[in-house]
């Protein structure tokens, strides 16, 4: 299984990054769509809905991207995302809520999948930008596999993932903290964050709601009863199984790059 991952890992990252690095961004924005509505279908699937629900999530998916992509309120859906990040999504997890309203869950649909979408669209017009901030996720991430293989003894959310621990997350934080000193000393100012203490601040954030996100995602499948949003990716499961991460980071990222600008 491990070797399966990283052949996909490694086809899918070198597809994603080319395209982040050399499609123009209509380009970009289009392919990013379509895996959007895959992501939103996986999302159907997990809340249970019927074929006509199903149908009438995707619509609103697709209207209300194209609406906030042309009507440019960037900042509003970016805060809708960080507010839900930051407030909402640790009191779900914290109390272990189940929801099963087709209205709230379609509404959680969208705040994990739209702002998302919307920001890695308009980050990728600083390529290397964006390449940074997708960095910071992809080290975590392997970091916290590796190191809780390792080393991981204390679990972290036992109830929604058992197999995240805590020495994971500190791998992570650790593997993220060296990722920063060398984008901030040794590639300054090509990709670098400016100011150093807002730099630390923004990946620290970013580190710690990319744990978040994994552990969201992993609660919304278990009150579905699967394993993985999908099977797209051999070893890796669907779209949603991969995003997991940037749904709770990019808005903020791209909040962040928006007010500093």
């Amino acid at each position: 299984m491990l070797i399966t991952r990283l052949v996909t890992a490694a086809i899918a990252l070198s597809m994603f990054i080319g395209g982040l690095l050399w499609l123009p961004n209509p380009y970009w924005t289009g392919i990013l769509l379509f895996l959007l509505l895959i992501g939103a279908w996986e999302w159907t699937k997990l809340c249970g809905y019927s074929r006509t629900g199903s149908g009438l999530f995707l619509t609103a998916v697709l209207i209300s991207a194209a609406a906030v992509f042309l009507l440019s309120h960037d900042a509003w859906v970016y805060g809708a995302s960080v507010a839900f990040w930051m407030l909402l999504a640790p009191a779900w997890l914290k109390f272990r809520w189940r929801a099963t309203h087709s209205l709230l869950l379609g509404l959680t649909g969208w705040i994990v999948l739209v702002p998302t979408w919307l920001a890695l669209t308009r980050l990728q017009i600083q390529p290397l930008q964006l390449l940074s901030f997708l960095a910071i996720v992809w080290i975590a991430d392997s970091a916290a596999y590796f190191s809780g293989k390792r080393f991981g003894r204390r679990k972290l959310a036992p109830d929604i993932s058992p197999g995240k621990t805590w020495e994971g997350a500190i791998g992570a934080a650790v593997a993220v903290a060296v990722y920063y000193i060398v984008l901030h000393f040794a590639l300054e100012p090509a990709v670098a964050w400016p100011g150093a203490l807002t730099g630390v601040i923004l990946f620290a954030m970013i580190t710690v709601m990319s744990i978040e996100g994994d552990l969201f995602e992993s609660w919304i499948k278990r009150q579905a009863g699967v394993k993985d949003s999908g099977t797209l990716l051999p070893g890796h499961g669907g779209v949603l199984d991969r995003i997991d991460g940037l749904t709770s980071t990019m808005p903020l990222a791209a909040l962040a790059v928006l007010y500093a600008a």
